[in-house]
């Protein structure tokens, strides 16, 4: 590491001012904080630093998300597998290695086109780079079907990168999650992209690897989907899905929204190295049971609303939305009053999409970017009852 550091300063001068590398300005100090902590100091104030910064917590992030991306990726070829009726002689290896040849390309894009833009702002700018597109970059891939055109996901991120947090300023100053913007501007902008039956599951193969589905309008609907449509999820008379399916993920779905028991590793990531929330990422599944209980009490003919409250954590993106983005930083409330309104409102909004709107049974996307809206006002209230709360213990005191 010490040639490492010793060659960037060696080489430094030619990024700077007047240097032949100026224009890659922006580029070079995204790659250098990347690699090692900035040792610059505050000028003026009392200000304590330690070694994380927000390059930091993003990589935490990053690898936090790692066995969610890991098993979605396994979890493509797998549903490769079944569509293709042999599932039962093809190794877990190649349908991991499928469902990496087809992931691989959806990181790159987003990756190549989101920090594209922000490299070129930066610079515009002259500006260090922001590094918030670490985790986004990351995330746009995870939260869209496997079958999603790679034009249309690059779209898709360039839209969400510009319009919800450039034109505000860059990292920490976008008002809605980055993320969910481009899975939104997916839906509105190209909907049979990301509505559609077959979008769930890779049906052809990729560099040889995979079987080819050669069954004319073959069709994969999600869990919840099949809910929407009166079509059992479990039991003798169902056989849709096993308890295990959906605790591992191994069923139709948004490439990293699959496996509770991965994006639970992952939670706990964050709440050990207290990146996320626990009051946010609790109230998030508290919202979500309360209202079910309530719909499964009060609409009775609702085939959406009769199902039992944990198969709704566990289905659809409810729990990576609880963990990975309901919990992002930015967007969310910050008051400690505030985290549990946010939490509660996400997961009460997000089951009655589900349940009162049988066109999009998803429901998480939308209740995160209302509560992403929301999220300033509940702070402001919050803060102006504790203003309130204490200018009457003066009033009583004098």
């Amino acid at each position: 590491m010490k040639f490492l550091r010793n060659y960037l300063n060696k080489i430094k001068p030619k990024f700077e001012e007047g240097g032949k590398l100026h224009a890659f300005r922006s580029l070079f100090d995204g790659f250098e904080t990347f690699l090692f902590v900035p040792n610059d100091t505050a000028k003026n104030g009392v200000n304590i630093h330690d070694a994380i910064d927000s390059k930091r917590i993003m990589s935490i992030v990053v690898i936090a998300l790692m066995p969610a991306l890991l098993v979605g990726m396994y979890n493509i070829g797998l549903q490769n597998a079944i569509a293709a009726g042999v599932a039962d002689t093809t190794s877990w290896f190649s349908m991991f290695l499928f469902g990496l040849m087809v992931t691989l390309p959806k990181i790159v894009v987003s990756y190549v086109v989101g920090l594209g833009i922000e490299f070129t702002v930066a610079q515009w700018k002259k500006e260090e780079i922001h590094e918030g597109f670490l985790v986004s970059g990351m995330i746009i891939p995870m939260i869209v079907p496997v079958g999603c055109p790679l034009w249309v996901l690059a779209v898709a991120t360039a839209f969400a990168v510009i319009f919800a947090k450039e034109v505000f300023g860059g990292t920490g100053m976008n008002i809605v999650n980055v993320a969910l913007i481009a899975r939104a501007f997916i839906f509105f902008a190209y909907p049979s992209v990301i509505s559609g039956d077959g979008v769930w599951v890779a049906t052809e193969s990729v560099m040889g690897f995979g079987a080819d589905v050669t069954v004319d309008g073959y069709t994969c609907a999600t869990a919840l989907q099949h809910a929407a449509n009166n079509v059992p999820l479990v039991g003798a008379s169902a056989d849709v899905l096993t308890t295990n399916d959906m605790l591992f993920g191994f069923m139709p779905g948004s490439i990293g929204e699959t496996s509770v028991i991965a994006i639970a590793i992952g939670a706990v990531i964050l709440l050990y190295t207290g990146v996320a929330s626990w009051k946010t990422m609790f109230s998030v599944f508290a919202g979500g049971i309360l209202m079910s209980v309530l719909f499964q009490h009060t609409l009775p003919d609702n085939p959406v609303a009769q199902i039992p409250a944990w198969q709704h954590l566990v289905l659809g993106g409810f729990c990576f939305g609880a963990v990975f983005m309901a919990t992002d930083p930015v967007t969310s409330a910050r008051t400690e009053t505030g985290k549990y309104i946010y939490g509660l409102g996400i997961g009460a909004m997000a089951i009655l999409i589900r349940v009162l709107n049988p066109g999009y049974p998803e429901g998480m996307m939308l209740a995160i970017l209302l509560m992403n809206v929301t999220a300033p006002f509940i702070d402001y209230c919050v803060v102006q009852s504790n203003i309130n709360a204490r200018a009457k213990r003066l009033t009583k005191k004098n």
